[in-house]
């Protein structure tokens, strides 16, 4: 959402034509997160956990966030208020050494926050729908943003230095079993694989609102849409800017890290 001053200047120069209502998500409470989770164990797929087996150390080599399964509840001693609880899948990417051998597997970190849903029990019925359908709006929307993790580091470990409820077995979701190209080893193994993994999420509640706003006019798009029957690629190729900054290298170069350099 812009800041308070955005619309504030846009009033200066473009003047209200009417006051429209709409129905739009209302964003009660959101929260950001920077999640340093260290120590989280990954499960290998089948030939990675041959690889490790044989390994001394492991290096991190990429990171995919997957999915994330929100799922909401209310809290009885705080009227208003909802847990949000997050499960977050990774596909984690490793090089072993010395083989340099490269190892896959699925990483999960579980959260929980709590966020104001507001009160809400109102049934919307919609026209149009082929089968009898309510849609109950007694629980807000979570809703998580979340960019790729950073692998910021990897370990091996033996199975009797395990933290005590990791022999539990997790349950993994078809979809995200899926994701990988041979099954992955959930089981107890002699070696085990961990990282600890940089995570930037946005976590907000939202309801639907009916709210009168100020309309200025119509959007109308100011770019054309020119058509083209040009199949020739040289003469695409040819409409193509120089990267002249790949050829050159920077005068100056900030040394501050970002999520993009880490990555």
């Amino acid at each position: 959402m812009p800041d308070n001053a955005a619309p504030a200047a846009l009033e200066q120069t473009r003047a209200v034509t009417d006051m429209v209502n709409v129905d739009v998500p209302k964003i009660y409470d959101s929260c950001r997160d920077k999640d340093c989770v260290d120590d989280l164990r990954i499960y290998p797929t089948a030939s990675s956990q041959q690889h490790i087996e044989n390994a001394l150390s492991v290096r991190p080599r990429g990171a995919e966030l997957l999915y994330v399964d929100v799922k909401v509840a209310p809290i009885s001693f705080n009227r208003g208020h909802y847990t949000v609880d997050c499960t977050y899948f990774y596909r984690l990417t490793g090089e072993t050494f010395p083989a340099a051998q490269s190892v896959t597997g699925l990483a999960i970190f579980d959260k929980r926050v709590i966020l104001f849903g507001s009160l809400g029990s109102v049934k919307s019925f919609y026209s149009g729908d082929t089968a009898p359908a309510i849609t109950a709006d007694e629980l807000p929307t979570a809703v998580v943003n979340a960019v790729d993790p950073i692998a910021l580091s990897m370990r091996l470990a033996d199975a009797d230095s395990a933290q005590p409820g990791e022999s539990e077995n997790r349950t993994i979701p078809a979809y995200i079993a899926a994701a990988f190209d041979e099954p992955l080893v959930l089981s107890d193994s002699v070696r085990r694989w961990y990282t600890t993994v940089g995570q930037f999420s946005i976590v907000r509640l939202m309801r639907d609102s009916q709210l009168s706003i100020p309309a200025y006019d119509y959007s109308l798009p100011e770019k054309s849409c020119p058509g083209t029957h040009d199949d020739d690629p040289c003469a695409l190729f040819g409409r193509i800017d120089f990267p002249v900054s790949e050829f050159f290298p920077p005068d100056v170069v900030d040394d501050s890290p970002d999520y993009r350099s880490l990555r």
